[in-house]
């Protein structure tokens, strides 16, 4: 056991340790799309140039899109609707570690996809969001540096949120089997109802 000063204690009413729905539903979408995009951008780079090439490079490149503006919604929602306190005491450096897992999560949620955008932009291919919305590139065609600087930034930054990821899952079922502490309840979609 930790010999650390615990700096959060448990609220008083159990109802203010959940996140709201708009919060849970936004975590679940981002964790999919991620997760999906991150597996379509294994796939698609060993494959060769084909159709089914080029259509998996529109599909991470749509949902890329739609996930940086999920972040931003995201991001916009956290700023202006607070947390629930924590259902558990942390120790000093496991609420360093939250914090900081947090921040870098949300970090990687912008540089990811603007890495590839980045990226695709200084290859000349133009992003195109569903087929039907054609973005503006933000980079000038530079082939050399987006091979050489922008494909290892963005595939970084990938496999960096997919590290921080895996952690932040890892922390999360720890607390809800090992520790049994109520933590991964707060961003559940289907908690069970406690008896009154």
């Amino acid at each position: 056991m930790s010999t650390d000063t615990p700096l959060s204690s448990l609220p008083a009413d159990p109802r203010n340790l959940r996140y709201g729905g708009v919060a849970i539903a936004l975590h679940w979408l981002l964790a999919a799309l991620i997760a999906g995009s991150l597996g379509v951008g294994l796939y698609m780079t060993g494959l060769p140039f084909s159709p089914l090439r080029l259509k998996l490079y529109s599909w991470h490149k749509w949902a890329g899109v739609t996930i940086l503006l999920l972040s931003a919604l995201r991001l916009a929602w956290r700023l202006g609707h607070r947390p629930p306190a924590l259902p558990v005491a942390l120790s000093r450096w496991q609420l360093a570690a939250y914090r900081t897992g947090h921040a870098l999560m949300y970090l990687l949620f912008f540089a990811v996809p603007l890495s590839g955008w980045a990226y695709s932009s200084a290859m000349g291919v133009p992003v195109v969001w569903f087929g039907a919305l054609p973005l503006p590139d933000f980079m000038p065609v530079d082939q050399p540096f987006a091979e050489a600087v922008l494909q290892p930034l963005h595939k970084g930054c990938a496999f960096t949120l997919a590290g921080v990821t895996l952690l932040h899952v890892a922390a999360a079922l720890k607390h809800h089997w090992i520790d049994r502490d109520g933590l991964l309840k707060r961003m559940w979609p289907a908690p069970r109802k406690e008896s009154a």
